[in-house]
C-alpha cells in the first residue's frame, strides 16, 4: 500500500499548493517540502499561513518554503500571486475552496463558492500554464469531492439567482472541478497530467456545517479522519509514477468512476469556454479541444 514515505526525491521541483494554510494543505505541503520540492504556500490569511510554515519547518529543517498571498474570490489577486511566481512549475496542487456557506459573491460578482473553488482554480492554472509545460510530466491536481454529483451546471443561472441551496451550490462548484480536470486533460493530453481527488470525509474547516450546532459540529469532526490521511489522495496524484491523466482518487487511493454528468463533454467545453469569458484567462498555450 502506497504511502507518503514512497513520494520520490522531489529535489529540484517546484510546487504550488493553494490553501497551504490549513486543513489538508498542511500535510500536503509538508511532505512535498520533506521530499525535497521547494513549495510555494498559497494562502489567503497570512497569519495562519505563517503558522503552517513555521510548524512545517520545525519538523523539516532547512525546508524550503515560500509563503505568498492568494484570495482565489478575487481575480486581481490571482493574476498577481501567479505573476509572482518564479521559474518552472512542477506541480500545481488546486486544493482551497469553501463549502456550504450561506449566499455570496466573490469580489468580482460571482457566486462565492463557484467563483472560488472553480473560477479561481480556473485562472490560476491557465495563469501558470506556460510554466507547468517548461516541465515535462508537470501535474494538475484538483481537489474535488463526491459530493460532485449532487452537482448540476445550469448555464441559464450559473449566479444561482434563481434559487440557493449551500449543498447543491458546493456540489456544483466541485462539479465543475471534475469537469475542468477531464478538459485539460483532453486539451493538454502528452503535455501534462491532469488529476482530481477526493479526500474523503476529513476535519478541516469546509466540514464545519454552519446548519448544525457547535456540540453536533465538534461530535461530526470525532468521526472524520484527521487532515494528514485526508491529504493522501493529493500526494499519491502529485507524485506516484502510477498515476494516469484524467483519474479521479479516492480515499484508499482507489480510482473512482466519475457521474455522467462529469463526463460530459459538451457540458465541459461550454463550461471551459465560459470560464475564460469571465476570467479573462485563455489557455493559449494548449491546442484547443475540438
Amino acid at each position: 500500500m502506497w504511502t507518503p514515505n514512497d513520494i520520490p526525491d522531489l529535489t529540484g521541483s517546484t510546487a504550488v499548493v493553494t490553501g497551504a494554510g490549513g486543513g489538508i494543505g498542511i500535510p500536503t505541503a509538508l511532505q512535498l517540502a520533506g521530499h525535497g520540492a521547494r513549495v510555494v504556500m498559497a494562502v489567503r490569511d497570512l497569519v495562519k499561513g505563517e503558522a503552517a510554515r513555521d510548524a512545517i519547518r520545525s519538523e523539516v529543517p532547512g525546508a524550503r518554503i515560500e509563503l505568498r498571498r492568494l484570495d482565489l474570490a478575487d481575480l486581481s489577486s490571482v493574476r498577481a500571486f501567479a505573476a509572482a511566481v518564479d521559474g518552472p512549475v512542477d506541480i500545481l496542487i488546486n486544493n482551497a475552496g469553501v463549502g456550504m456557506i450561506p449566499r455570496r459573491t466573490t469580489a468580482d460578482g460571482f457566486e462565492m463558492q463557484f467563483g472560488t473553488n472553480h473560477l479561481g482554480h480556473f485562472a490560476l492554472t491557465g495563469l501558470l500554464l506556460p510554466q507547468l509545460l517548461a516541465r515535462p510530466g508537470a501535474r494538475v491536481v484538483t481537489v474535488s469531492s463526491d459530493a460532485h454529483s449532487l452537482g448540476k451546471i445550469d448555464f441559464d443561472d450559473l449566479g444561482l439567482d434563481r434559487g440557493y441551496g449551500r449543498f447543491s451550490a458546493y456540489g456544483r462548484s466541485k462539479l465543475a472541478n471534475l469537469l475542468f480536470t477531464l478538459e485539460l486533460q483532453r486539451r493538454a493530453e502528452g503535455r501534462l497530467l491532469s488529476v482530481a481527488t477526493h479526500p474523503g470525509a476529513t476535519a478541516t474547516g469546509i466540514m464545519k456545517l454552519g446548519v448544525l450546532t457547535g456540540p453536533l459540529n465538534a461530535l461530526i469532526r470525532l468521526v472524520l479522519k484527521p487532515p494528514h490521511k485526508g491529504a493522501a489522495p493529493s500526494l499519491y496524484a502529485a507524485t506516484s509514477p502510477r498515476v494516469t491523466g484524467g483519474q479521479f482518487i479516492g480515499p484508499g487511493l482507489k480510482a473512482l468512476t466519475p457521474s455522467p454528468r462529469a463526463l460530459d463533454e459538451s457540458v465541459a467545453r461550454r463550461l471551459w469556454e465560459r470560464s475564460e469569458e469571465f476570467t479573462g484567462v485563455r489557455f493559449e498555450a494548449i491546442t484547443q479541444h475540438s
